[in-house]
């Protein structure tokens, strides 16, 4: 990067830090650190909320999983507005009725101790391993890109979040973020106007999107039912919809964020912000990935993106046949880029015959490009032992390095930063004020004054934030980051979520069935999860996504089966 990019860079970061400390500066009480000071207008609700959900692994993976895979990934977001207006009829009136400071509060009222620490716990296992994982996602492409230390990348990242979120708590977290989504989207919008020109001067976006169509990238919407498909319309109606709801009604993450709010219908409509902006915002980031490969159509691309550990086999007797699979790479790529060139004439002059002639012939030729690929990453792996090679979060980074203007590079490496640190900000934050407000102040000191659990608040928040670094850097790569997370939350989401459908619906049942019910849930999506692992789950095969409905399911079920076995008398309404 040239030294106006570093500027851009790091003149950014610095600028966003000293803000947060800058505008919490003088709050000195527990209510103003935890909830904010319940004074956050709506459009801040709505922009801290995406901002939170949309880390650096949004910006690094989304575009390569679009490059790959097309756009079906936005279906994941179909149920999301459903899910918004599910958690503002039914959660949010409860959040705001008892005036909680933790989703999980309610849960005492609701049931008992052990069932409110039950879903404070594995709420803050499930959070503190993303928490890791959100400044290691980023880290490791960035190290490799900029040539730093990995290492070096995570303190850097988790310190400067540290600064500004263990001074001023919820409140520099949802100022901050208003500054960072601003970043991250003017970024990114500019980028994808930057691909766009970037293409050939004779193709047009008429050409752009023909070009990516015919090639199945824009594969927007898929009705086929299958529990073994990642991203249909269905699982996004269905299993996302119970994701959402788990993330968004009970992570304390996003809770804290709207219980800011100066009113509930503010909270709400913060809410409902986040759900109909969302699906266009990841529609576009999608997009961009998919233009970016429409530009390697006309713009050869390298065989292998991660361009630090391709130097590395250049090193290793397996040079040779790496760059015989480069050279071949290069002549399929010739002969594609003469048959994408027909295909847009044939579009053009609207033959049909044609148009279908051209879109086999340049099907096939990526097809074979794809092979050759799949080949040549194999080899990196077995040439430098011990290697990550999965190299599709560094394809949209690698493209904006050797492509984009001075200055629009660092703008888009702060871009990452800043979805990294916002992101990040808000899990460390939440789980300070879980481990606050759930443990020590109902388990260890409850007659503490204002002042001692804000003491406290801010050493948990920057406990939590040296063990995110610690987990961060003894991490290995997933083969997706943005899977990974998701991954993670449909593991544990469901059960917490299982708990609290049963504690809005199902009055009858009560906390030991509750208590039970949850636990045999979780250990069975953990058995299911590792039999469709190793393939053997049998009629219980399913993607990922699907875990988040059958796991709320099953805790609602035990817990229905275990108070016709002991029931307990219910409480009074």
């Amino acid at each position: 990067m040239s030294w106006i990019d570093w500027v851009v860079l790091f003149g950014t970061l610095i600028s966003i830090v000293v803000y947060g400390v800058w505008k919490t500066r003088g709050d000195k009480d527990i209510d103003s650190y935890l909830r904010g000071g319940d004074d956050v207008k709506w459009w801040a609700i709505g922009l801290s909320i995406m901002a939170t959900q949309a880390s650096a692994i949004t910006f690094l993976s989304t575009p390569g999983q679009a490059y790959t895979e097309g756009m079906g990934f936005v279906q994941f977001y179909f149920g999301l507005p459903v899910a918004m207006i599910i958690i503002s009829v039914f959660f949010l009136p409860i959040y705001y009725k008892l005036k909680v400071y933790t989703a999980y509060e309610y849960l005492e009222t609701r049931f008992d101790v052990k069932t409110r620490m039950l879903a404070a716990f594995i709420f803050l296992v499930q959070r503190g391993l993303a928490a890791g994982i959100t400044i290691y996602a980023p880290s490791i492409i960035l190290s490799s890109l900029l040539d730093w230390d990995l290492r070096a990348t995570n303190i850097i990242i988790g310190v400067l979040v540290i600064i500004y979120t263990v001074s001023g708590g919820t409140k520099a977290v949802t100022q901050t973020q208003k500054t960072q989504m601003a970043v991250m989207m003017g970024g990114m919008i500019l980028a994808g106007i930057l691909v766009l020109n970037a293409l050939p001067s004779g193709v047009n976006m008429n050409d752009a999107l023909s070009v990516a169509g015919k090639m199945g990238k824009l594969n927007v919407v898929d009705f086929t039912f299958d529990l073994k498909n990642k991203y249909s319309f269905w699982s996004g109606m269905t299993g996302a919809v119970f994701l959402f709801l788990s993330y968004f009604g009970t992570d304390q993450s996003q809770v804290q964020r709207y219980l800011s709010g100066k009113t509930l219908s503010e909270s709400r409509l913060g809410l409902m912000m986040n759900g109909l902006l969302k699906v266009p915002m990841q529609f576009i980031i999608l997009f961009i990935g998919v233009m970016v490969f429409v530009f390697y159509q006309y713009n050869q691309p390298p065989i292998f993106f991660n361009e630090t550990l391709k130097e590395q086999v250049y090193e290793t007797d397996r040079a040779d046949d790496f760059r015989a699979y480069e050279d071949e790479y290069s002549e399929i790529f010739a002969e594609k880029l003469a048959a994408v060139e027909g295909l847009n004439e044939a579009v053009r002059t609207g033959d049909e015959l044609t148009i279908e002639q051209a879109k086999t012939e340049v099907n096939a030729l990526q097809a074979k490009s794809d092979e050759l690929r799949s080949r040549a990453i194999t080899l990196v792996g077995e040439a430098v032992e011990g290697s990550e090679t999965k190299d599709t979060d560094y394809i949209f980074m690698d493209f904006v390095q050797k492509n984009m203007p001075i200055g629009i590079v660092g703008l888009l490496f702060a871009v990452i930063f800043s979805a990294a640190m916002s992101s990040t900000s808000s899990e460390l934050n939440a789980l300070g004020s879980t481990t606050t407000i759930d443990f020590y102040k109902r388990g260890v000191k409850k007659d503490g004054d204002d002042n001692h659990y804000l003491r406290y608040s801010k050493l948990f928040t920057l406990g939590w934030g040296i063990l995110a670094i610690i987990v961060a850097s003894t991490l290995s790569l997933f083969d997706n980051l943005i899977e990974a997370v998701n991954l993670i939350g449909s593991l544990f989401y469901p059960t917490v979520l299982g708990i609290f459908i049963v504690a809005f619906f199902f009055k009858k049942i009560r906390s030991n069935a509750v208590f039970m019910g949850a636990i045999l849930s979780q250990i069975t999506i953990i058995i299911t999860h590792y039999l469709n692992t190793i393939g053997e789950a049998g009629p219980f095969t399913m993607g990922f996504l699907w875990y988040n409905a059958f796991g709320c399911i099953l805790v609602v079920l035990f817990s229905y089966l275990f108070n016709l076995v002991k029931p307990e008398k219910p409480l009074e309404a």
